[in-house]
């Protein structure tokens, strides 16, 4: 399965923000996350309805965004 697969946009959910499919939660709340040094368990613990792989899905978005957009630091 291609991780992307997890990762949905729809705009009546959450503002059209990219979320892990069949839920709320946003992909920029796990970076936000991982991005703070809380731990993937650490997460798993705060949002049950996640996995490991959504995880590497919300990563591995974020990287596809990186390579196509560059943000004036």
């Amino acid at each position: 399965m291609n991780p992307l697969e997890r990762i949905t946009i729809d705009p009546s959910v959450c503002h059209g923000k990219a979320c892990i499919k069949g839920t709320r939660i946003p992909v920029s709340v796990i970076l936000d996350n991982l991005a703070e040094g809380i731990s993937q368990e650490e997460i798993l613990k705060s949002y049950p309805s996640l996995s490991l792989e959504d995880i590497k899905a919300a990563i591995a978005y974020g990287a596809m965004l990186a390579k196509e957009r560059h943000i004036a630091l």
